[in-house]
């Protein structure tokens, strides 16, 4: 059964600092200085230690999964025969995060733990050590469509925070944090989730179209003279797991060096490239297609869910301005269309 305490600012700095002895501390963050151009800001997660580190007035442009599935990790290192497995930080971790979020690394949990027989060790080993702090939202953002894809609520969360500016209403839901909060007033249940967002789509069932003549339609070229195939989409969303393998050796010495993975994605160059000089999928808008059919389709149909959260940060961060509800809701029509709905 969870409780609820309500604790000043700074009667939570203090939690968090107990918190920290811990545990790693992630959280949304601003970084200035590290955006894209000159003296510009970025907003992702990084440590955090106070109510101040965390960004809390908006959307962050890069998404928690990174703290699951770094952008760049070295595996293992190999010495001839010797292989020596690489050390990673094994401390216990708390993730702020709001629910779409929650929702997204529920989707990385299905690619890397139930896609297979065997779980990916390297993900398992950062999940096991993982609890969630949620972030209420209860309006969402401009870009969100959240509500849409059924990412709007969770109760996967260890505690669940509502920042009033003047105090913090926590709700401990796992017992063990409740001593790290005993010196908070007891409050009412608070908890509450988005309901509608400025952005609504319906998804179609694409169960009855003719996927063959869908792929051929012409919506996809449209995507091909739009799409620069930057990357931006793949690499901000929560819910895009693809990587791709490196082997780096040390010098000349080819038998000495690591192996590391590094995201990729089906919108960049190269992601398709294969042995012989083969490469599927050339053309941008078959890239978008492929990306589009996963999110609202084929993923559902192995798993039950949507893979796309409805978090819009592919709107957000794409330079040519392509929206991803947009498109969806361009696909009910066509589908609609092809069946004579």
């Amino acid at each position: 059964m969870s409780t609820n305490k309500h604790l000043s600012n700074d009667a939570f700095d203090r939690v968090l600092c107990e918190l920290g002895r811990e545990y790693r501390l992630l959280g949304p963050r601003r970084f200035p200085g590290k955006g894209a151009h000159s003296g510009a800001d970025v907003t992702g997660y990084g440590e955090i230690g106070s109510l101040s580190d965390l960004y809390l007035e908006g959307k962050t442009y890069f998404s928690p999964k990174e703290c699951l599935f770094p952008v760049r990790e070295t595996l293992f290192y190999f010495r001839d025969k010797d292989i020596t497995p690489a050390a990673f930080d094994d401390r216990p971790t708390i993730i702020f995060l709001r629910p779409c979020d929650i929702n997204g690394i529920k989707r990385l949990d299905t690619i890397f733990l139930h896609n297979g027989s065997e779980p990916d060790p390297y993900y398992a080993r950062r999940r096991e050590r993982v609890k969630f702090f949620l972030i209420e939202c209860r309006e969402g953002f401009d870009s969100c469509f959240c509500v849409s894809m059924d990412a709007n609520r969770s109760d996967d969360y260890a505690c669940a925070c509502r920042f009033e500016g003047d105090g913090v209403r926590v709700e401990i839901k796992d017992g063990s944090f409740a001593p790290f909060f005993a010196g908070g007033e007891d409050a009412a249940a608070f908890l509450a989730f988005v309901t509608a967002n400025k952005t609504s789509v319906q998804v179609p069932d694409l169960s009855r179209v003719d996927l063959g003549a869908l792929f051929q339609h012409e919506i996809w070229q449209e995507y091909s003279s739009r799409c620069i195939a930057c990357g931006r989409c793949n690499t901000s969303c929560v819910t895009c797991s693809c990587f791709t393998m490196q082997d780096v050796s040390y010098g000349r010495n080819q038998a000495l060096g690591e192996r590391r993975r590094v995201w990729a994605g089906c919108h960049i160059d190269g992601f398709t490239d294969m042995a012989g000089g083969h490469s599927f999928r050339a053309k941008n808008g078959d890239r978008m297609r492929f990306k589009t059919m996963h999110k609202i389709n084929d993923f559902k149909r192995r798993f039950g869910f949507h893979m796309c959260v409805g978090c819009g940060r592919c709107d957000d961060v794409c330079p040519e301005y392509i929206s991803f509800p947009t498109c969806i809701e361009r696909l009910g029509r066509i589908s609609r269309e092809m069946t004579h709905e």
